[in-house]
């Protein structure tokens, strides 16, 4: 018998497959436990429906995502902190500080965990940050440190 997943099923497939089980299987532990449905004309376009739905909404998402690296690839942060000896900082620029200073001046709010740096900046110079915004997508940017005067 084929039916459609409604949730996980261990060892069998997951929601929204369309497997083919047992009568026994379906009739006795899959259907009571509401873990599956009769894959039936209806049910399979709900799946495809679902399906594609889900696609559309990835596809604008990364749309989105690849507008705003477009926007971004062109941006020059500007940090100014006060330093010691050798060129060295006072503290340290984090991501948080990238996030909160493209927000003042570039009015483009991106969350700070989406901020790929090694180590926090702790000296003066001009760095390329790395901004991954979707899982395909990744903008660089250019930060300046300098000196306050």
């Amino acid at each position: 018998m084929k039916v459609v997943l409604t949730q996980d099923v261990k060892g069998q497939g997951k929601k929204n497959d369309i497997i083919d089980v047992s009568d026994g299987y379906a009739r006795n532990f899959l259907f009571p436990r509401k873990l599956a449905v009769v894959a039936d004309a209806k049910a399979i376009n709900d799946v495809k429906n679902k399906l594609s739905s889900a696609q559309h909404k990835i596809d604008v998402e990364k749309a989105e995502a690849q507008k705003l690296a477009d926007k971004l690839k062109n941006i020059n942060l500007t940090l100014t902190g006060s330093g010691g000896e050798g060129g060295r900082f006072y503290g340290a620029i984090t991501s948080k500080d990238i996030a909160q200073a493209l927000k003042e001046q570039s009015k483009i709010e991106i969350d700070k965990r989406k901020i790929e740096l090694d180590a926090p900046i702790k000296s003066f110079g001009v760095y390329e940050v790395s901004i991954r915004l979707y899982p395909e997508v990744i903008a660089k940017i250019k930060v300046s440190v300098l000196e306050k005067e």
